[in-house]
């Protein structure tokens, strides 16, 4: 797990200079050592976390005569069984570093090789006889990869933030980018929230040439798919079997790790499965409000850890270190999102980190097997919405501001862009076969936007922020493809979702736990958006430059007073304010970190 970035250049050479400054950007990601390639106008950055060969794992890496060149983030869980089937075709391997199989793959399957690799990747893969650069990102999304082309070249990182060190032009916000955030809480495809900033997709590989991008296709997306009809009993005996060996492949790491255990079903799959292959207690990490407005998952956690007897570690935040965390939780996020649960999953890391490397955790159970509320919508309330937005199936249409908000809060240019928010939701269901049963688009409606760009994010970053590397087996493709292809019968039983992963569970997992009512992971940032913090924020936010530029003034006092008034406004409050915090750290700033506790209203006031 680690940080990469890189350039192609038109016409200058690649200096050293220029590849250290990146590389200390990225120094967060991995801070277990760092290695540069500079060949002419391409330059390579890797910064490492140790966590697979910890003496010869270090990277670039190289093929054996040197025409490849490798920097990669993430993990080829397939590598023992990838290496001997290429050790049998006569490929020679200098370390036993997992990301190495990439490179005799690439060379044995030429572009066809990314659908031999298993895992979670981002990587960079410079063809010297080429001259191509060639840039990929996993199937789901899991690790991040971003690029930019100017008149100069193309730059690429695992963070808007190596690419603000990389790219000499000043940093501006992309409306479309700003309007997705606003009325969803996150950007979306290939929209960020920089100008001409763009994500490498899920499942996409990019070609990169002397004159730019030559060549991008996707090798994997959820729409082959096909329903599978089979009975519980069959899918079960299908399914124990598949993740049990996706369990043991995640488990394959040269470091302690550890396990986020939430209040949920998803993580108490993961502690069951895990126990199977593991002597000795498993440390899990759990996090909680006492004495907030919102529930607390912490009791639930415990019994989960007392019937596995782990080793518990139980992080029990006051709204103070929760809010003082919020500056460093945006910078680790990169891009903005308005996620609550940032700030206790960035504290949790921060505590995990202390004891390990690697870190478990549930993400993707609920888009894999059906868990969330919205798949239970009638098919009459989303086909109101389908007359309302054409093309969208009804599904995630739903925003934040509504018009006559719009129109006080939002400047000229949001205005002009308004519509942008829908977008990302509509091609996604339009990408998708017409024939695939409803469920199952939604399913990968979810997948390709609400998970790859939100969950995601939140895994990946706030999690590296402090060199800790996430492992979420749910989100293996052969794990996805399996749910996806369930029967709606299987997925949805009345008002309760995830059926079939709660009965298949009921063989490892007390079912008063399994059957309990969902109730999500929540913030108590209602609690604090009113009194003297709001009046506080009242006084600074609508000074912000970033304010000032994008909205109107007025239209943002008398969004204060509504919250002050009737306190339903948290919302849309609290994303203002992290797009304050924001702006002030990537645009007037050059993405510096802030302190790791600091107070969010002082910041702004620097």
């Amino acid at each position: 797990m680690c940080g990469i970035a890189g350039l192609y250049l038109k016409r200058d050479d690649v200096t050293a200079d220029r590849l250290n400054r990146v590389a200390q950007t990225l120094n967060h990601r991995g801070p277990d050592g760092q290695g540069l390639f500079a060949e002419r106008r391409v330059g390579l950055v890797h910064t490492r976390l140790s966590i697979i060969d910890l003496k010869q794992g270090g990277q670039p890496l190289y093929c054996g005569d040197d025409k490849l060149v490798l920097v990669a983030n993430g993990e080829i869980y397939n590598y023992i069984e990838l290496r001997q089937q290429l050790s049998a075709r006569g490929h020679t391997f200098a370390t036993h570093s997992d990301c190495e199989t990439i490179l005799a793959a690439y060379r044995e399957y030429g572009e066809a090789f990314l659908n031999h690799l298993e895992g979670m990747f981002a990587f960079a893969l410079y063809d010297r006889q080429k001259e191509q650069l060639l840039l990929a990102r996993d199937r789901l999304g899991i690790k991040p990869l971003f690029f930019k082309g100017d008149e100069n070249g193309l730059y690429f990182g695992s963070e808007l933030k190596a690419l603000l060190r990389l790219s000499d032009e000043p940093a501006q916000v992309d409306e479309r980018g700003l309007v997705q955030f606003l009325q969803n809480n996150f950007s979306s495809a290939r929209t960020t929230l920089l100008q001409g900033v763009e994500r490498v997709m899920p499942g996409e590989a990019v070609v990169i040439g002397q004159q730019g991008v030559e060549k991008r296709w996707r090798y994997w997306t959820p729409n082959h798919v096909q329903p599978d009809g089979q009975p519980f009993d069959e899918a079960a005996e299908v399914f124990d079997g598949l993740m049990d060996e996706v369990v043991q492949t995640h488990l394959r790491t040269d470091v302690p790790f550890g396990l986020f255990l939430s209040g949920g079903v998803d993580s108490a799959v993961l502690l069951a499965m895990l126990s199977r292959h593991v002597d000795g207690p498993i440390k899990t990490y759990s996090v909680g409000f006492p004495n907030s407005s919102v529930t607390n998952e912490l009791n639930a956690a415990a019994v989960m850890a007392k019937q596995f007897n782990t080793d518990h570690t139980v992080l029990a935040l006051g709204p103070q270190a929760l809010l003082q965390a919020l500056p460093h939780a945006i910078w680790a996020a990169d891009e903005l999102m308005g996620d609550y649960a940032n700030l206790p999953v960035s504290l949790l890391a921060q505590r995990a980190a202390q004891d390990l490397k690697v870190v478990f955790s549930g993400e993707g159970g609920d888009e894999v097997f059906a868990g969330y509320a919205r798949y239970r919508a009638p098919a009459l309330k989303r086909w109101l919405k389908q007359l309302r937005y054409p093309g969208s199936g009804g599904f995630r249409m739903s925003k934040t501001f509504k018009t006559p908000w719009q129109k006080k809060l939002y400047g000229d240019s949001l205005l002009e862009a308004a519509d942008a928010w829908s977008e990302p939701f509509i091609s996604a269901w339009q990408d998708l076969p017409s024939e695939m049963p409803p469920m199952s688009r939604m399913q990968a409606v979810d997948m390709q936007t609400w998970l790859a760009d939100d969950l995601l994010v939140k895994a990946d970053r706030m999690l590296m922020a402090w060199g800790v590397e996430g492992r979420v087996p749910f989100l293996d493709h052969r794990i996805v493809e399996f749910g996806l292809a369930l029967p709606a019968e299987l997925k949805v039983e009345g008002k309760t979702g995830k059926v079939f992963l709660r009965r298949w569970a009921e063989r490892y997992l007390p079912k008063d736990h399994l059957w309990s009512r969902k109730r999500g992971f929540t913030v108590p940032v209602g609690d604090w958006l009113s009194g003297a913090l709001l009046d506080e924020l009242a006084l600074v936010l609508p000074q912000q430059p970033g304010i000032q530029q994008w909205f109107r003034v007025d239209g943002v006092n008398q969004l204060i007073a509504r919250q002050r008034l009737k306190g339903d406004m948290v919302q849309p409050l609290w994303r203002l304010w992290q797009f304050a915090i924001w702006h002030r750290i990537f645009i007037e700033g050059r993405g510096e970190m802030p302190a790791a506790q600091c107070d969010p209203i002082d910041f702004l006031r620097c």
